[in-house]
């Protein structure tokens, strides 16, 4: 991996003496199971007599010829980067090579369906993997026209940016695709996905009267699970609200929507053609939350097709800007076009989560990162760009005012439409249709990091009459920014059962203190909200006597988003060891029956599990997980017969399953001994109900073979390894550690899924024995792994249950034995951030 990083100094220099024209790209997919053929012609102008490189990772080049001179790729090319000296103001330049496929979703990435032996092939290009599929200078400012040949099996369907043309026989049951030239765009959103995929098609008619094809994709082994219909309603939703607020009609031809195997992310934007994990595509019954959250992510790639496609960063440093408005976007068109009407509901149960418990890491860094290379990028894809970047554009949406705001937008688009750009590029333009000067805005809250807590302090009189108000802020000592806030103040009352809300105030509010004269003399409420509506980005806490309204009738909060605020507010000062975490375990449990938004149980009772497997005082944890799992096996029973609820709080029982009795109960639901009326067990949920035995020592190896052999899927390849790894012994643990770091052959999905097993442990202190191994490996992982595949091992396979001090002394001592690589150093200073908040938390139980 380090041979095949990036500077920005290296990207701004080649930027400064090259600039590309359009890329001629085939590619021979018929080669065998392991390379590819891949050929190159790439057009492009430079200052004459300079050296550059050319990016092009590879197992063989084959020949290189720059303005028609061959040049000898044993000298010229490492097998990551080709040297190109001489260039004249005009260049040609031709590169034949084997490319190599991949199994970690990264480049182009080959799978093989067990259920029929057909092979399937989608690329995954961002940040920096273009290059392992064809010769590119690999950075987003360098954009281009290109133009993809494809040979393929004749069975297959190809697919990449631009419509795909009716293939050309070319003999030996093979067919060539050559597609037409693709507008103006960067590398990483280029695409190519082929296989035998199923397709159904679609139109719609885009504003300016074009129409757009629309194709939905999938494995023929998955084709039956695949709702396309209303994928294609929520597409047509999306474009009609993003081209009327926008206002510029959507920029490409056409549009597909893939979902393939194996996948890292929930999705990717290729221009026209974005990739989707597949387990989008319902084969069990899922949460509702995972139905909205699918509805989010089409929208959120949707978006990215005006924002980063149409218009790009010039470098990665605005990653953030691109990612944040499609999360921002994606959510306002998902509360304002579709039926999920509580999608800033969402936004706060989970992106917002996400975004503080970052922010308040020690890895936490502005919004406007430094991005020095790649690897600094691929550890940014984080709760900072996607999630504190969204909020913050909500805050200053309620500062500038949503209409002002995409109006500002829309003159971004028109005047850098197929161009390159930076943060400053977008300021302009909401500078000049809101009025505002955004300078010191963009100041306090992207180029700082932190976190920023708001609580109200409140006098009253005898009568209950407010004889002052105050809003103060605070700051974390490291990050000591205060910044200037557009909120809104929300007054609750009692009232028939409901606390509903009377009033709303919405105010600036910037200081340490500020004065709040409009509730002076009013009545004090039952409740008073800070941040009532969201709008502002800030941990919020309750003054006392709120506070104990909002405990006592949590349930009976009418709104659901004042319901995740007050949630919200409570699990943070958990996490903050403020309160103590048996308390909030029984505040979830008993008022979780009551809450109505799918992704606030959801959030919420992962937030349990994690206060009572972690946070609660060790001697009293393994007594707190079985009463929570009881609690809510009640829950399941008491629940509305096929309600979401109802599917949620038997997920979470099997999870925190472990007394015999617990044990039975999960058995005796996935034999269907016992049933619960609406509740079908239906094959993912019957592997889940399968790892909660395997983890509790009720079943084991020859199990799990026979799940296997009834669910010989990708599925159940990926739950059959989570549920190996998940076997409580010493041995079980051992064999999981070895199938991942002994060997490099398995897929990123299996990875994964390993650690996620290998992390659940009945008894904790089984995994000690791993502390030492783990530590030693780190460097040589870093070093021999894909990006990826390191990630998934350096955060999947830490022994985070221990949550305990030898295991942070172990941790502090190999920092301070390592100081490089930066990017690795992050992952393990955000593990050991973990721990030691856990200990914090437990202290506090403890008192």
């Amino acid at each position: 991996m380090p041979g095949e990083n990036l500077t920005r100094i290296e990207a701004q220099e080649r930027a400064s003496l090259v600039r590309t024209h359009s890329y001629d790209v085939g590619l021979d997919l018929t080669t065998g199971p392991e390379t590819f053929l891949s050929t190159t012609t790439v057009r492009f102008s430079a200052t004459a007599g300079a050296s550059t490189f050319i990016d092009a990772i590879t197992r063989t080049v084959h020949s290189v010829t720059l303005n028609g001179a061959e040049l000898d790729p044993a000298t010229v090319s490492d097998g990551v980067r080709i040297q190109l000296d001489g260039l004249q103001e005009e260049n040609e330049l031709t590169v034949v090579a084997d490319a190599i496929y991949t199994n970690t979703g990264e480049g182009l990435h080959r799978f093989v369906d067990p259920v029929d032996g057909e092979v399937y092939l989608y690329s995954q290009f961002e940040v920096p993997d273009s290059r392992r599929m064809f010769a590119v200078f690999e950075q987003p400012d360098l954009k281009a026209q290109f133009t993809f040949t494809v040979t393929a099996p004749a069975h297959w369907a190809v697919v990449s940016n631009s419509p795909t043309p009716e293939p050309q026989d070319a003999g030996d049951g093979t067919k060539v695709w050559s597609f037409a030239p693709t507008p103006v765009i960067s590398s990483y959103i280029t695409a190519l996905v082929a296989g035998p995929y199923e397709s159904v098609h679609s139109e719609l008619t885009s504003r300016d009267g074009r129409t757009i094809p629309l194709g939905v994709y999938t494995r023929k082994s998955l084709a039956e699970y695949l709702d396309a219909d209303y994928i294609f309603d929520k597409t047509r939703e999306g474009f009609a609200f993003y081209e009327e607020r926008f206002d510029y009609a959507y920029p490409f031809e056409k549009y597909d929507q893939l979902f393939v195997p194996e996948f890292n992310a929930g999705a990717m934007e290729n221009a026209g053609a974005v990739t989707f994990t597949e387990t989008y595509v319902f084969r069990s019954k899922v949460t509702d939350a995972i139905k909205e959250r699918r509805v989010v992510t089409i929208l959120h790639e949707l978006a990215h097709m005006w924002f980063g496609d149409l218009v790009t960063m010039k470098w990665w440093n605005d990653l953030w800007l691109n990612e944040s408005f499609a999360e921002y976007a994606s959510t306002l068109a998902t509360a304002e076009a579709t039926e999920w009407t509580e999608a800033w509901t969402t936004f706060a149960a989970m992106e917002k989560s996400w975004a503080y418990r970052q922010d308040q890491l020690p890895s936490t860094h502005p919004i406007v990162a430094t991005i020095n290379d790649l690897e600094d990028v691929q550890v940014n894809f984080d709760g900072i760009t996607y999630a504190k970047g969204a909020s913050v554009l909500k805050q200053l949406v309620a500062w500038v005012g949503q209409d002002d705001f995409l109006a500002g937008v829309a003159q971004y688009f028109k005047k850098h439409a197929h161009g390159n750009t930076e943060l400053k590029d977008l300021l302009v333009e909401l500078e000049a249709t809101s009025g505002r000067d955004l300078t010191d805005w963009s100041k306090k809250w992207l180029e700082t990091a932190g976190v920023n807590t708001l609580r109200p302090e409140l006098t009253v009189d005898a009568d209950g009459t407010i004889t002052s108000f105050a809003v103060l802020q605070s700051a974390a000592a490291d990050y000591p920014t205060i910044r200037p806030h557009r909120l809104a103040i929300g007054l609750y009352n009692l009232r028939d059962g409901k606390l509903i809300r009377d009033e709303r105030f919405e105010l600036d509010v910037d200081g340490e203190r500020t004065e709040v004269a409009d509730l002076v003399g009013t009545r004090r409420p039952d409740l008073v909200l800070i941040n009532d509506d969201d709008l502002a980005y800030a941990k919020i806490r309750l003054d006392e006597e709120s506070l104990k309204v909002a405990i006592e009738h949590l349930s009976d909060i009418e709104s659901p988003l004042a319901r995740s605020l007050v949630w919200g507010a409570v699990w943070d000062a958990t996490r903050d060891a403020e309160t103590s975490a048996s308390d909030y375990v029984h505040l979830v449990l008993g008022n979780i029956a009551s809450e109505t938004e799918s992704t606030t149980i959801r959030t919420t009772l992962n937030q349990l599990v994690l206060a009572a497997s972690a946070y609660v005082a060790p001697e009293r944890q393994k007594q707190t997980a079985q009463d929570a799992a009881s609690a809510l096996w009640e829950l399941a029973k008491g629940a509305e017969a096929g309600s979401d609820a109802q599917f949620q709080f038997v997920k979470f029982f099997a999870a925190l399953a472990s007394t015999d009795e617990q044990l039975e109960t999960v058995a005796a639901l996935r034999d269907g001994s016992v049933t619960l009326e609406g509740l079908t067990i239906d094959t993912d949920l019957s592997w889940e109900l399968l790892i909660a035995l395997v983890a509790g020592g009720a079943a084991g190896n020859a199990e799990i073979d026979a799940a296997l052999a009834a669910d010989n899927t990708a599925n159940g390849g990926q739950f059959a390894a989570q549920a190996r790894a998940s076997i409580p012994t010493l041995e079980g643990k051992q064999a999981a550690w070895d199938s991942v770091f002994g060997s490099d052959s398995l897929p990123n999905t299996i990875v994964r899924y390993t650690g996620i097993g290998f992390q659940r442990a009945k008894d904790k202190s089984v995994l000690a024995q791993f502390v030492e191994p783990y530590f030693a490996a780190l460097q040589q992982i870093w070093t021999s792994r894909t990006y990826k595949i390191a990630e998934y091992l350096v955060e999947g396979m830490y022994p985070a249950p221990l949550a305990n001090e030898a295991l942070r002394d172990a941790t502090r001592a190999w920092l301070d034995a390592n100081p490089e690589p930066a990017a690795l150093r992050r992952m393990v200073v955000e593990n050991l951030a973990g721990v030691e908040r856990a200990l914090a938390a437990q202290k506090r139980d403890a008192q």
